[in-house]
Order: structure tokens, then sequence, then C-alpha cells
């Protein structure tokens, strides 16, 4: 390969890496009695997050610079929860590949100044499911059981044929 050749190799992967978006989002928890909370911004439908800017000492210090500037809490301990980079995750028609990295934070309700943009919402309200309070939930009993037991049915023989053939119904 040629200079010519290896020079036009760099820059397109310089190009490339000028296209990539790191987002950062906090999903912030505390427990008030025996009901645990989520923070959220705006509507009550928002996560706190913002994008990780070169300024950011570290990935860490970017996220909680977001949800200070955005709820007025500072945070104590938090764990990187996942990292998403699917090119087609954000939208086809975005020529920009986002990099989404979420964080755990667990805090004290009370300790959340906040701010009028943020409030705290019932864990449940999200996670209807994990809501064993009183019992199974509905939802588990009449939605995802019978969907579940469905799939497994379904799904699960026509992924694994040679295992329903040699009769042991696992692996």
């Amino acid at each position: 390969m040629d200079d010519q050749a290896i020079g036009l190799r760099k820059d397109r992967a310089a190009g490339k890496a000028d296209n990539v978006k790191v987002d950062l989002i906090a999903f912030v928890v505390a427990v008030n009695g025996s009901q645990p909370c989520v923070l959220t911004i705006g509507q009550a439908d928002t996560l706190p997050s913002g994008p990780f800017a070169l300024e950011h000492r570290s990935l860490q210090s970017g996220l909680r610079g977001w949800v200070e500037q955005q709820t007025g809490h500072r945070l104590g301990y938090i764990e990187q929860l996942y990292t998403f980079a699917d090119r087609d995750r954000i939208g086809a028609e975005r020529q920009q590949r986002v990099i989404s990295i979420s964080y755990l934070a667990l805090t004290r309700k009370e300790q959340a100044a906040g701010s009028p943009k943020c409030g705290w919402q019932s864990w449940y309200e999200y996670f209807p499911w994990e809501d064993h309070r009183s019992g199974t939930p509905a939802v588990v009993l009449d939605v995802l059981r019978p969907r579940l037991i469905e799939w497994a049915n379904g799904v699960g023989l026509a992924i694994r044929p040679r295992d329903v053939n040699a009769g042991s119904g696992r692996r």
C-alpha cells in the first residue's frame, strides 16, 4: 500500500471517530420507607443525562456534573450498569454512532434538594412486575407468565429441535 492510500485510510478512520457521541445516563434510586423511588427530570419521564464532553475528567465526573446541573443533587456512590453502542439503536437517519453509558446511583431521598424540573417517582410505576408487597402482581399472572409460557413452548422447541429429537428436552 502506498503512502497516499495509507493517508486516505487514516483520514477515513479519523472521520468515523468524529461521528461518535457518548451519552451518560443516571438511574438515581432512593428508598422512602418501603417504597423505592427513581429521580426523574422534565415531565417525570426522563432520566438525568447529558453528553460526555472532552472537558470532563472522566465518565463518572461527567455524569456527576450533568445530574447536579439538572437536579441540584450531588451523587455519592455510582456504578456503571450497561453500555449500548448499537448502530441503529437511536435511529437509522442519524449519521452518528451513539454510545450510551448508564449508571446506577444509590442515594437518600431527603438528600435531593432538587429543582422544580425534577422529582421522585415510584419505582413500581416503571417496573410494576417488581411490586410483590401485596402478593404476585396481576401483570405477572395475567400478562407476563402466559406470554413467557407461550414463548417457551413455541420458540424453545423451534430453536432446539435436536434436544427434542434426543428426548432430553434440555441440554
